[in-house]
């Protein structure tokens, strides 16, 4: 498995991870796939490298992209689901289903941590569905609750204490 930073010629690949990162419960059908065009949706993949903060790790498996991680600090008022403030990367992040639990999430969370964290960053944020499994492994990697919602966590992890 191969881990590096995303080439620009990919960011295509952001939207594709956005809509896997879209947590469905089992008893409920997908989101059509245009939902990713409504604005609290692609301001996460549009127009990338154009945002501070703006930086991706992709995972290769097999010599195919098997996930990824993304960050970007979105400022008022065009906040992401889990901003927590100026300055603070919300990161997203999404591994295709046929390569999940084989380490990419984890894989993933250490690259852009310390990416941001050579750059100086004193944190970074991510939002997460109650139900969604990917919790745990943000609670392995010492992501914090700072603030719920009826349906989600807004979770934040201190990178240069």
């Amino acid at each position: 498995m191969i881990f590096r930073e995303m080439d620009p010629s990919e960011a295509g690949f952001l939207k594709e991870m956005l809509y896997v990162s879209l947590f469905v419960p089992e008893s409920r059908d997908p989101y059509p796939r245009s939902v990713l065009e409504r604005p609290e949706l692609s301001k996460y993949y549009l127009k990338w490298g154009s945002i501070p903060h703006d930086f991706a790790v992709v995972a290769v498996l097999a010599g195919l992209l098997a996930g990824a991680v993304w960050g970007r600090a979105h400022l008022p008022p065009h906040e992401g689901y889990g901003f927590v403030g100026i300055d603070i990367p919300e990161i997203r992040m999404a591994v295709n289903p046929e390569f999940r639990n084989q380490g990419v999430g984890a894989g993933l969370m250490k690259r852009i941590t310390k990416r941001y964290r050579e750059q100086g960053l004193q944190s970074i944020s991510l939002s997460v569905d109650k139900r969604n499994p990917a919790k745990h492994l943000y609670d392995r990697f010492n992501f914090q609750v700072v603030k719920e919602n009826r349906h989600d966590f807004i979770m934040q992890k201190m990178l240069n204490p």
